[in-house]
């Protein structure tokens, strides 16, 4: 059963001797589920003049336990509110501080914290950090999460797409199943997005030409070396920085396909006419590539395909992307620009480009 949350700013760890009196306490209380072991220390709370503002029960092996959001009488201790607690034969595991401006039913609060994490998913850890009440949340690399440390309950790893994952850590109470369970299906929902973002779009074009960009597959790869065929040897250049004129076989599946990333490409009608790939390289950023056939350059396609790379990108966290350029080439900086990116140059010579996704 759950009635209500408080999401809290801990700054305290288990029950501390002071006798300043915040707005509100989160109390977290071990006990048998035994009838009527609630309604005694609801009696004690109301004899130490103790408002009840939430209550939340979460079940544990064992028992309970229960996490009662109250408004202390002014000057009361915390060791003597742990006291009585003990008193009724129960266990108060902690008592931080909580904000009752952020008190709200629970269904509320994840529907909440999934739309905060659908709108902007490069945030998540900080929307997970407030799910669980934790006290930090860091994005890893997935192949030091180590989810088998889980520090007695006080650390939980959450896997991600693009090889990474958040490390989430409780120092003043452990997590506990219900808890975990809320913040996969939050972390489940955001793929789902993800995939679903992840969808063909079709253009809307003033002259009504039906172009889809969608995912690049294996199959795609005869369509996408007759691409290399059609394009000049100077745009091959400003893709590769090398004299191509034809793509070897087997570059092709690595094009479609590149390890750890994924690719875009431009369709219309069987032809494909752009390729993007996105191929996330380090924490937070991913290396990025255009390719457009000379007839439909400068028709908005580069800046479609970039936005679309943009978008997926923002739904793997991915906060910066990076692109190698020739010197002096200013094509694909006017590319982001159109597309709503703010860039810079990142090498004394000016041959790799930053784009930096919206916050």
């Amino acid at each position: 059963m759950e009635t209500s949350r408080a999401l809290p700013r801990p700054e305290r760890t288990a029950v501390a001797e002071e006798t300043d009196a915040p707005s509100a306490w989160r109390v977290r209380i071990r006990m048998h589920d035994h009838p009527g072991t609630l309604a005694r220390i609801a009696i004690r709370l109301a004899d130490l003049e103790c408002n009840i503002l939430g209550l939340t029960v979460l079940p544990v092996p064992g028992g309970v336990l229960d996490e009662i959001v109250l408004r202390p009488a002014a000057g009361l201790p915390r060791r003597h509110l742990a006291d009585a607690i003990r008193a009724e034969g129960c266990e108060c595991t902690a008592i931080v501080d909580a904000d009752v401006h952020e008190l709200v039913d629970p269904s509320s609060s994840t529907l909440l914290a999934a739309r905060r994490a659908i709108d902007s998913p490069a945030r998540l850890a900080e929307v997970l950090k407030d799910v669980l009440a934790a006290d930090v949340v860091t994005l890893v690399p997935a192949a030091e999460a180590n989810p088998a440390r889980t520090e007695s309950g006080h650390r939980a790893v959450f896997g991600l797409s693009a090889g990474a994952a958040l490390v989430a850590r409780r120092r003043w109470a452990p997590f506990v199943q219900l808890e975990l369970t809320r913040a996969d299906a939050l972390v489940a929902l955001l793929a789902a997005a993800e995939r679903n973002v992840a969808g063909p779009v079709v253009l809307n074009r003033p002259d009504g030409a039906a172009i889809v960009l969608r995912k690049g597959v294996p199959a795609d790869a005869d369509a996408v070396s007759a691409l290399h065929r059609r394009c000049s040897t100077a745009t091959l250049f400003r893709r590769y920085h090398t004299g191509v004129r034809t793509v070897p076989r087997r570059w092709l599946h690595r094009l479609l396909v590149p390890p750890r990333g994924t690719s875009v490409l431009a369709v219309f009608g069987r032809d494909v006419i752009g390729l993007a790939q996105l191929i996330p390289a380090t924490t937070g950023a991913a290396e990025i590539s255009l390719l457009v056939e000379d007839d439909w350059q400068r028709q908005g396609i580069g800046t479609e395909l970039l936005a679309r790379v943009a978008v997926l990108a923002e739904g793997q966290g991915i906060t910066q992307l990076r692109a190698d350029c020739l010197p002096r080439d200013e094509i694909l900086a006017r590319t982001a620009a159109r597309a709503g990116l703010r860039t810079e140059r990142s090498t004394a010579d000016g041959t790799q480009l930053r784009i930096f996704l919206p916050a």
